[in-house]
């Protein structure tokens, strides 16, 4: 499971990474950081909580805990990461950034196909 979420959240960022680099060469430097940011706002909560479901924990009532905590963290760090920018980024290309928002939150779905077989195998060992 950690090699997916790695690679998850590696593809969120290149993704954000490329789409960046694309709105910089035909919208100018504003769109690209502006998209850039919208991905880092998408991938550090997402790091956050692919770190606090990746810790070992014995009991499963600590993993749904821990699950619960981390969805939460996730959505509290999204909501001040989009303060931080909105506030202290000046200037900003509001569609640019959700553009990066989004195309890195959309990438979690290839996170299904980045499944590997040994995260296959377990999850079917540990379902019947």
């Amino acid at each position: 499971m950690t090699s997916t979420i790695a690679r998850v959240l590696m593809w969120q960022f290149l993704v954000g990474l490329g789409l960046a680099a694309v709105l910089w060469s035909l919208f100018g430097s504003v769109a690209g950081y502006s998209a850039l940011l919208g991905s880092l706002v998408c991938v550090l909560p997402n790091a956050f909580l692919g770190l606090r479901l990746v810790v070992p924990r014995r009991d499963p009532g600590a993993l749904k805990r821990a699950a619960w905590v981390g969805e939460m963290g996730k959505l509290a760090l999204t909501v001040l990461l989009f303060t931080l920018v909105f506030t202290s980024v000046r200037p900003l290309n509001a569609a640019a950034l959700f553009a990066g928002f989004i195309a890195s939150q959309l990438t979690v779905f290839g996170g299904f196909l980045m499944r590997d077989d040994t995260d296959t195998r377990t999850s079917n060992t540990n379902g019947s």
